[in-house]
């Protein structure tokens, strides 16, 4: 069977296979043009918007450094060579001065070791009960034995309990894995196991172990029971002297006596002086800036060769950038640019670029003038700082400017403050001052067993039942033990709160929670038969709640929460947080810049932005455009295949008729052969 193509042409003698597609072709050519050539400008577009993106993320990584004001406060140190003290960081804002550092001692932690022997340290001592650790400050006698112990108010007692198949390893393991610094481990020393436990350093975290049960006490070290244990090391204080002034700390690891300056006591060493000097490092912030205004140029030259015509200066001819005519890449720069040439949101008189030397040249670059910029690096180092950084402050130290995770949402500027409602912590007041007393004694009957227990409720939570003990000659005592107690208590350590005791000048003493705002409260909620009498405190004493602090910002309403307000959602200021001290109350203000760098990072992220960022949209619009050509493309193709399904079919039908006309012709021809006179003579 003859296929149609191949019967094109078999009758005419005309090549119509190759004509069907060159008419196909000419037919084709004009809107497959405008689609190709429409589609490659589409996808440069594509292309040179990724390359504004990159020089984007270039330009803002540039400026990463200068959104804080660390850069601003670099220090540089000259440490001398010495094997007493090392150095290990030195931080922004680290306070500049020349020092002299003197190592009269390092600072120790306590080791305590069990006397008891034992023979297999994972076999059951069929001991029960439970050590209470305190950490604190022991005195010694003239032998060198413990006097007397001091509590640490600071610290939180632990508390171990050990069941009868204990063994020595589990005693060990039990105290290591408390949340303190207190670490336990277990020595074999001479084919016998002993148990030893060794405190934080520091004079003031020395150990106190008493047991409830005497299968215990060979674990005992307190007052009355010290023998069982033997005090390898004392706990010490290091002890440095800055400059002459001696000061002491619990750690060798010191990072709170010079500003800013993080160091390690290696030894003692009396008499061997370290000098050195802290000094401002404005270089770093200097380099940054430069860094900066080369980052931009490069941004800049990019952005102008994708959206500017440039002229060839031999031929003349003009070029223009592949998103010359594009709207949104237009916009974009002309942002950015405006920035460079605009005052810092927030930031009053020195608040430009220009200030600091830095102009913008006629073909949109920046230029250094060095000179002006060098003058302005060292005498208005602060002022340059504040065109770059974010800054807040405060006319009253009772405020504290924060910025919250929605800072990017707040307007630079000043703003008003009026604090009408200062915030407080709940408290619970003696009704009596304090006078002496021994818990152990037991008053006017001396057949009566005295009861200090009480409980307390502190934030809402109840304390288990507390029980005082000791000899109070005086209120800081009875203050140092109730705080400690109250502290020391399961429920009370479980909720992560606390309180702190007090006593005014008149004895009387004040039960006072670590917390600020309406949830804040302290009451006695039990007493014992001699609780109160001796303290002052009971369920009656007088409890006063906590209040959140109220004011306005701007006058607008601020919300209040514990010592923190809030500005008002959607408000100006929204973003920004304000702690507020006890006794703030009255008008104020309070000052926010965001700082050149941060404006324009926070710029670039809204150009950048995956979803509702310009360069994301824009380049949604022309994938869609794309998409949109992609069924141009099919459709175009599916007139094409009909057009040639046509010219194809038309010309079948002519073959058709030519060869009917030619077998016509044929059979005519002999015919007419065969008519009289027209036969062919033989």
């Amino acid at each position: 069977m003859v296929s149609i193509v191949s019967a094109l042409g078999a009758g005419s003698g005309i090549d119509t296979t190759s004509l069907v597609e060159q008419l196909v072709d000419v037919q084709r050519s004009a809107p497959q043009a405008r689609l190709d050539t429409k589609k490659e400008t589409l996808e440069s577009q594509i292309s040179a918007y990724g390359a504004l993106s990159s020089s984007l993320s270039t330009l803002q990584d540039s400026i990463a450094s200068l959104t804080s004001e660390d850069i601003f406060n670099s220090r540089a140190v000259s440490f001398p060579d010495t094997d007493v003290i090392t150095p290990n960081e030195l931080s922004a804002n680290a306070q500049t001065g020349s020092y002299q550092l003197e190592v009269m001692a390092i600072a120790q932690a306590q080791t305590l070791v069990a006397n008891q022997t034992f023979d297999d340290k994972d076999s059951s001592l069929n001991a029960t009960g439970n050590l209470t650790i305190r950490l604190g400050a022991w005195s010694y006698d003239a032998s060198n034995n413990p006097a007397s112990f001091a509590e640490n108010e600071s610290a939180q007692a632990l508390n171990i309990e050990v069941a009868a198949d204990d063994t020595l390893q589990d005693i060990a393991d039990k105290i290591n894995e408390t949340d303190s610094q207190v670490q336990a481990s277990v020595l074999l020393v001479d084919g016998a196991y002993q148990l030893m436990i060794n405190a934080p350093s520091g004079e003031d975290n020395a150990l106190e172990i008493t047991s409830d049960d005497a299968s215990l006490s060979g674990f005992n070290f307190n007052t009355a029971d010290y023998s069982s244990m033997t005090e390898t090391l004392q706990g010490q204080d290091a002890e440095i002297k800055v400059n002459g002034l001696s000061v002491f700390r619990q750690s060798n690891e010191i990072d709170d006596v010079i500003t800013g300056l993080d160091f390690t006591l290696n030894k003692a060493s009396a008499g061997e002086k370290i000098s050195f000097t802290i000094s401002e490092d404005s270089a770093t912030a200097e380099d940054e800036i430069r860094n900066f205004v080369d980052a931009y140029n490069t941004f800049y030259e990019t952005a102008k060769s994708l959206t500017g015509i440039s002229t060839d200066a031999d031929t003349e001819e003009t070029t223009a950038g592949t998103l010359a005519s594009d709207g949104t890449a237009k916009a974009v720069i002309s942002r950015i640019r405006s920035m460079m040439t605009t005052s810092v949101p927030g930031v009053e008189d020195f608040n430009a670029l220009t200030n600091l030397g830095i102009r913008t040249q006629l073909d949109g670059t920046l230029e250094i003038v060095e000179d002006e910029f060098s003058a302005a690096i060292d005498n208005n180092f602060d002022d340059v700082a504040a065109i770059f950084a974010p800054k807040t402050s405060s006319s009253t130290s009772a405020i504290e400017v924060g910025m919250g995770s929605y800072s990017g949402q707040a307007v630079p500027g000043s703003y008003d403050v009026s604090i009408t409602t200062s915030p407080s912590k709940g408290s619970v007041t003696s009704d009596s001052v304090f006078s002496a007393f021994n818990t152990a004694d037991p008053g006017l009957n001396p057949l009566a067993t005295p009861d200090y227990s009480f409980s307390v409720e502190v934030d809402g939570v109840a304390s288990q039942s507390l029980t005082l003990e000791g000899d109070f000659t005086s209120a800081d005592e009875l203050r140092s033990a109730l705080q400690s107690l109250i502290n020391n208590d399961e429920n009370i350590k479980a909720a992560n709160i606390g309180v702190d005791v007090q006593v005014d000048d008149a004895g009387v003493i004040s039960i006072v929670s670590r917390e600020f705002g309406s949830a804040s409260g302290v009451s006695i909620t039990a007493q014992g038969d001699d609780f109160a009498s001796a303290t002052g405190l009971s369920t009656n004493s007088v409890s006063t709640a906590g209040t959140n602090v109220e004011g306005t910002i701007n006058g607008e309403p601020a919300f209040g929460s514990g010592n923190i307000l809030l500005p008002a959602v959607g408000s100006d200021a929204y973003g920004i947080n304000l702690t507020i001290k006890e006794g703030a109350l009255g008008d104020h203000t309070f000052n926010f810049s965001r700082g050149l760098a941060s404006e324009l990072s926070l710029l670039v992220d809204t150009f950048l932005d995956d979803t509702t960022g310009a360069i994301a949209m824009r380049e949604d619009n022309i994938n869609s455009q794309i998409d949109d050509i992609a069924d141009d493309q099919d459709d175009l193709d599916r007139r094409m295949t009909m057009f040639e399904d046509r010219l194809t079919a038309q010309f079948t039908a002519m073959e058709a008729i030519i060869t009917s006309l030619q077998t016509t012709g044929d059979s005519l021809s002999s015919l007419f052969d065969t008519l009289p006179n027209t036969a062919s003579s033989n």
